[in-house]
């Protein structure tokens, strides 16, 4: 008879782990679905262009280079392991991401992105540097380089990335 409230206790406990499994899942898919919609880049706003011309500037000229032309050789890693910077021009593969991931990765860094702490980059986190406002107008700016099609093309992919969302 002790032996029942035990396994009652173990099997309530399971459920409960099960139950929030499964409010982590939904909450954080709606929360990635969130992110997705709140940092919408804004490539056709003037004000964040603005702002996002200043940023490229001070934070990124220096490796992506004034025309988002990226580093030389940026596919293959140097003699300390790492990439170098890659274009942001339509040479490169940044219009291949959405921008939730393009927020994600200059946020808080390929290595969470990717989930693997050991990945080594030479690209900054800008967590607690800019704020996520200064993180979409920075990203809008770029994407404000592309031509016409390119930029169509972002959207398709963005579009893509939303339906694949859970809602």
């Amino acid at each position: 008879m002790k032996l029942r409230p035990l396994v009652l206790g173990v099997g309530g406990g399971l459920v409960l782990l099960v139950v929030a499994g499964i409010l982590y899942f939904f909450l954080s898919a709606g929360g990635r679905r969130e992110a997705a919609l709140t940092h919408t880049l804004r490539p056709d706003d003037p004000q964040v262009l603005q702002v996002g011309a200043r940023i490229y500037a001070q934070n990124c000229v220096a490796c992506h280079g004034t025309k988002g032309e990226g580093q030389p050789n940026w596919r293959d890693r140097g003699s300390d392991g790492l990439l170098p910077a890659p274009p942001h021009d339509p040479s490169g593969h940044t219009w291949h991401h959405p921008d939730a991931q393009l927020f994600a990765i200059t946020k808080h860094g390929v290595a969470k992105l990717i989930d693997q702490p050991d990945y080594r980059t030479a690209m900054p986190v800008y967590d607690g540097v800019l704020s996520d406002d200064e993180i979409v107008a920075v990203l809008s700016w770029i994407k404000a380089q592309w031509p016409l099609e390119v930029q169509q093309r972002h959207d398709e992919i963005n579009a893509q990335y939303r339906k694949s969302l859970p809602r």
